[in-house]
């Protein structure tokens, strides 16, 4: 008999007014993954997370997490995640111990247990020498792993990260990382990671699912997605593409023009750079790599991802939505 998979997602929809933030999305994931909700701020990501931590109570659908219904059962689903937000929620004015103490107390981790698990925890995130420190003295990774050490207190099944490098230094957000990555195998739980940085769901999840304006428009694993798309990418930066030469070209699987540039899928292509460069005349600019999920997102949503396209947009359409009901 199959295990059942921890998180279950059915038809699950957010709207707003006459906005929908979350259009009907399904997916499963199954215990000891990585599942990633990959797409720009404003796609639904975050309320989609919302929804599945029973903070936001769904407009249409259902799911369940750790075998409990989000609807029936938020209770327990409390009980079985562990979540870090987008935005600080440690408080300033308590040290780190104290934090996480405050936080066993409320979940009613045991006495007998608790000094050992935020001993664990503070270990696990390379806060045991500063735990005594205010949180207003932290920088801001050190309060986003303390933050995971939170979430981790009272040994969850699921552990969400909602964008949980968002404004980070690239340093950082590499110690955050790795950070994760050694969740994954020193605490055997599954995580739901949201994020618009595309590197970072290629890098840490087993399987994602692209997220464009509430809908769910691919999903398996990075390698599969990007190998799908069936070559190797050439893209050109060029005035006047002779496209109609390009196109007939047996290796050439896909050409795609935006403004100036022009992106070709191409089997082999280091063996047929130069006999396109030499069919197309004067070009300004090459660039051969192999495919990313910038590829792919353009692929399945048909337009170029850009990670700032959409910042402030979600919030800014909700209020405008909530203001004409």
């Amino acid at each position: 008999m199959s295990t059942p998979p921890i998180v279950d997602v059915q038809n699950l929809r957010k709207d707003y007014g006459e906005f929908t933030a979350v259009g009907g999305v399904n997916f499963s994931i199954e215990e000891g993954e990585v599942f990633g909700l990959l797409g720009p701020n404003g796609a639904g990501k975050t309320t989609t997370l919302h929804m599945l931590a029973t903070l936001l109570r769904p407009t249409s659908g259902t799911a369940k997490v750790n075998g409990y219904d989000i609807l029936d059962q938020p209770g327990k689903v409390r009980k079985s995640i562990g979540m870090v937000f987008q935005e600080p929620s440690s408080d300033d004015l308590l040290t780190g111990y104290e934090n996480l103490r405050m936080h066993g107390l409320l979940y009613g981790v045991p006495t007998d247990s608790r000094e050992k698990r935020i001993r664990e925890v503070l270990e696990l995130v390379d806060l045991t020498d500063r735990k005594d420190d205010l949180v207003k003295r932290y920088s801001g990774g050190m309060r986003r792993r303390l933050e995971i050490a939170r979430g981790l207190m009272h040994n969850p099944k699921v552990l969400f990260l909602d964008e949980p490098t968002l404004g980070l230094d690239p340093q950082t957000r590499e110690h955050i990382w790795k950070y994760v990555e050694r969740l994954v195998v020193e605490q055997k739980i599954s995580i739901i990671l949201t994020t618009h940085y595309m590197d970072e769901a290629d890098r840490l999840c087993d399987r994602i699912a692209i997220v464009d304006r509430g809908k769910i428009v691919v999903h398996d694993s990075p390698e599969s997605l990007k190998h799908a798309l069936g070559g190797d990418i050439i893209r050109l930066q060029i005035s006047n593409p002779r496209l109609e030469v390009i196109k007939a070209l047996p290796f050439v699987k896909k050409v795609e023009v935006h403004d100036a540039t022009v992106s070709l899928t191409v089997e082999d292509a280091s063996s047929h750079l130069q006999e396109i460069l030499g069919m197309i005349g004067k070009v300004d600019g090459v660039e051969l790599r192999p495919p990313s999920l910038n590829d792919v997102f353009l692929h399945y949503t048909g337009r170029v991802y850009r990670e700032a396209e959409a910042e402030g947009g979600f919030w800014q359409r909700i209020m405008t939505a909530e203001a004409r009901r």
